[in-house]
C-alpha cells in the first residue's frame, strides 16, 4: 500500500508541474498525461481554454490521477482497493477426503489384527497405495495415536495401537 501511496503522490506532483506548463505556452498536457486525450488537445490548441479551464483544473487535478489510477486498476483486472477481479471466489481444486477415510479402515484392521499393523496389512484391508497407508501410519505416530516397533520374528515395523 505504501508504493501504490507514493505513486499516486507521484503521478499527483508530476500532473500539477504540467499544468503549470500553461505558462510555456502548454495548456493541457495534465489531462493528456492522465488519459484526458479529447479535452487535452482542446486545452492544448486554445491555451487551457483561454486560461480558465487550466485554472478551473488546479482544484480537479486530484479528482484526474484518482479516475486515472482506478481506470488502470480495473484495465489491470483488480478492484479499487487491489483484488483481482476474475479470480474464482471459490476453490478450483476439490481435495478427497481419503486421509480420514484410510485412517478409519486402519483402525478397524488393527482392531481386528489385536491392536498391532504392519503396512502391508494396512495396504490389504484399506486398498490404498504403500505410501498412503505409510504416510497416515507416521501422521498416527506424530499425533500419539499409535507407537512404533519391529515385528520380533520377521523384523516388519509394526504399529501398536495403545488404545486398542
Amino acid at each position: 500500500m505504501n508504493l501504490e501511496n507514493n505513486q499516486h503522490k507521484d503521478r499527483l506532483l508530476v500532473s500539477y508541474i504540467l499544468c503549470a506548463a500553461l505558462f510555456l505556452g502548454l495548456g493541457g498536457l495534465h489531462r493528456l498525461y492522465n488519459g484526458k486525450i479529447g479535452t487535452g488537445l482542446l486545452w492544448l490548441l486554445t491555451g487551457g481554454v483561454f486560461g480558465i479551464g487550466q485554472f478551473v483544473d488546479l482544484f480537479i487535478i486530484p479528482n484526474m490521477v484518482e479516475e486515472y489510477e482506478h481506470n488502470l486498476r480495473l484495465k489491470a483486472g483488480l478492484s479499487p482497493f487491489g483484488v483481482p477481479l476474475n479470480q474464482a471466489v471459490v476453490a478450483s481444486q476439490v481435495h478427497r477426503p481419503t486421509g480420514n477415510q484410510v485412517m478409519i479402515k486402519l483402525i478397524e484392521a488393527a482392531e481386528s489384527k489385536g491392536g498391532i499393523l504392519t503396512v502391508t496389512q494396512g495396504v490389504m484391508f484399506t486398498g490404498a497405495s504403500f505410501a498412503e497407508v505409510e504416510a497416515t501410519l507416521k501422521e498416527m505416530y506424530k499425533s500419539g495415536y499409535v507407537k512404533i516397533d519391529n515385528d520380533p520374528n520377521t523384523g516388519a515395523v509394526t504399529y501398536h495401537f495403545h488404545e486398542l
